[in-house]
């Protein structure tokens, strides 16, 4: 019989330091209120019909916004925009209204912000979520997409920003 052994969680954030990702905005807006921060779990979960999906960290309570508004947009960042990354992070302790004041905004479909000069923006409706641990996974169905310029995007990878 095999021995299992339970995974130390400084471990595991180790390894998943080393995975490389894209670096994306999500945000929304609603009667719940509006709301953005700096994601790198985000994919594709089909194209018939378009749908996406982000994992956002339940332990931060202003989260539940985007479920409660039922609404969000999946915002592609380059490397011009580390500095909203930044902002929208929560590291730099920046109100909501001093992230948004990074960027130049527009509202497409659903109502939720579209960064007006994004690589691609993904306006969404929430059609499912599902709680798993420290995380809700979060489905849109891709209602709205806007493309902006290709540009070297912004990457993270080994807990630092860096470009492609």
């Amino acid at each position: 019989m095999l021995k299992k052994t339970e995974i130390d969680s400084q471990l595991y954030r180790d390894a998943m330091a080393r995975f490389a990702g894209a670096v994306h905005v999500v945000t929304t807006d609603g009667p719940a209120g509006r709301r953005g921060t700096t994601v790198i779990a985000a994919c594709s979960v089909s194209d018939k019909p378009p749908m996406i999906l982000v994992c956002l960290n339940r332990e931060n309570l202003a989260n539940e916004l985007f479920a409660t508004n039922g609404v969000f947009a999946l915002n592609t960042l380059s490397m011009r925009h580390l500095d909203l990354a930044n902002a929208f992070s929560g590291l730099t302790a920046a109100t909501q209204e001093e992230r948004f004041a990074h960027g130049e905004w527009l509202k497409l479909a659903t109502g939720a912000p579209v960064l007006t000069d994004a690589m691609a923006s993904l306006d969404c409706e929430v059609v499912d979520h599902k709680d798993m641990a420290t995380h809700r996974v979060i489905f849109g169905k891709v209602t709205s997409i806007r493309i902006g310029d290709s540009l070297a995007p912004l990457m993270y990878f080994n807990r630092a920003y860096h470009g492609l």
